[in-house]
């Protein structure tokens, strides 16, 4: 997996590439979500376009992370999902729990007023 940060004003982008998988990967995410936390990001906006497979526990990791921002008073968005990732959030009636957004544009507007 290929991970990496972007800003963009108060966002933090999160660019992820490659394969999420239980593991090493699914580590990479977790401790970069407490990574940007600890350096007082709280508007996340991860970068699905690249993801290339994403097994169960690639998107646990996904629910972990949402958890964790938001237990930070923060707020953890998506964009530019494939059709995989699509399905599988949808197959897993996850799409109700992530906002979610076609483009960076759109997600990172998402945030705008936005306490958190």
């Amino acid at each position: 997996m290929e991970l990496r940060e972007r800003h963009v004003g108060d966002v933090v982008v999160l660019d992820i590439g490659g394969q999420l998988r239980l593991g090493d990967d699914s580590a990479r995410l977790k401790d970069k979500i407490n990574s940007v936390l600890h350096q007082g990001w709280r508007h996340v906006l991860l970068n699905l376009g690249d993801v290339t497979y994403m097994d169960s526990g690639g998107l646990g990791q996904l629910v972990t992370s949402f958890m964790t921002v938001k237990r930070a008073h923060g707020s953890l968005r998506l964009f530019n999902l494939g059709q995989r990732s699509k399905d599988l959030l949808a197959m897993t009636k996850l799409l109700v729990v992530f906002d979610t957004f076609d483009t960076e544009r759109e997600g990172v507007a998402s945030f705008a007023g936005s306490a958190a």
